[in-house]
């Protein structure tokens, strides 16, 4: 059984072995035993801090495999994007050039480097190991996280965003940094980016162009990845908008992927979730796919079970699944109907 929960720093020997396979990119974690245990540690101090509003806090989640005790995948929420540096992005505009005298109206597509997205909660840190890349793991590892922040939305911020990794190759070549990003640091896609991961992207995305960059003038071959997904983002990506996360606003300053963003309210997932109380008993067979999660902090639990779910009745759960999400008979949960 794969469940959800907060990472410990204890984790940090299974996690390092994820980020050891996690592909470059936005969502890569840094392969760095310093920088994720310092990672490991904010997320318990976040933890434990008693939380009025989003701040540089960061709660980062892991997905176990009860049976093996072996770590499957990772995400995570950066309450704050940009909390003691600006978060940046290219936004995708629109230029209009008109000469009267020759009648000429240009319509001109240009990036503009902002922080606009500044102050938004960031969903990040997404991996997932190849052998458990199915709907349900998937679901978990970028839903329950969702879960988490619809219990504790003081926590959050009033929007949320997330980078999506853009095109490369597999020799870390990127088309959208070859063509304007190389131009400013003599360094390839993935060492840009471990350079971000290690150290933060700001001190990158400062030596950018401050100027709004024609998209015309750029090679073709870096036109037509801006705004597209690397095929190994594209699940994920899909269930962003089926979130309802929206796109082509802005995009990602490496490598061009897309930077979508929603009111965190409005997402499907904190939106139709339901908090329900629970009963310990004989557990009825299930109708459908359900996630359920504790209304935790330190000790939050997530897990996809099949359930079924009557509204304005208790949740009847079996001891197992209440010790799986680390809860008791008269208890609250938070669902959400997999989709």
């Amino acid at each position: 059984m794969l469940v959800q929960r907060l990472s410990r720093v204890s984790d940090l020997p299974e996690i390092q072995r994820l980020a050891a396979s996690s592909p470059a990119g936005v969502t890569a974690l840094p392969d760095d035993a310093v920088r994720l245990g310092e990672i490991l540690e904010l997320s318990e101090a976040s933890m434990t801090e008693e939380i009025s509003f989003s701040g540089e806090e960061r709660y980062f989640f892991v997905i176990e495999d009860t049976t093996s005790g072996r770590l499957a995948g990772c995400s995570s929420v950066i309450a704050s994007a940009g909390f003691s540096e600006p978060f940046y992005t290219f936004r995708n505009e629109m230029f209009v050039h008109v000469s009267r005298q020759l009648g000429l109206h240009n319509r001109m597509h240009v990036l503009s480097l902002c922080h606009d997205l500044t102050g938004h909660s960031l969903l990040s840190g997404f991996h997932i190991e190849e052998a458990h890349q199915h709907s349900n793991a998937m679901a978990l590892n970028a839903r329950g996280r969702l879960l988490f922040m619809a219990s504790h939305p003081q926590r959050f911020a009033d929007s949320t965003s997330v980078e999506v990794v853009g095109v490369s190759d597999q020799q870390g070549n990127a088309p959208f940094w070859d063509a304007v990003g190389r131009h400013f640091f003599a360094v390839s896609y993935s060492e840009a980016e471990r350079i971000g991961s290690s150290r933060g992207r700001s001190c990158l995305a400062e030596l950018m162009p401050g100027y709004p960059i024609y998209v015309p003038m750029l090679s073709d071959e870096a036109q037509e990845v801006i705004g597209q997904v690397h095929p190994s983002a594209q699940d994920v990506f899909d269930l962003l908008m089926r979130e309802g996360f929206e796109t082509d606003n802005y995009v990602d300053i490496f490598d061009g992927g897309p930077v979508v963003h929603a009111r965190t309210a409005d997402l499907h997932t904190v939106r139709s979730s339901q908090v329900t109380t629970v009963d310990i008993g004989q557990m009825p067979a299930g109708d459908s796919s359900w996630l359920v999660a504790n209304q935790q902090i330190a000790n939050f639990r997530a897990c996809v079970m099949n359930l079924s779910v009557t509204a304005d009745e208790p949740l009847i759960l079996d001891q197992a699944a209440a010790d799986l999400l680390g809860i008791t008979s008269g208890d609250t949960v938070r669902l959400a109907r997999e989709a």
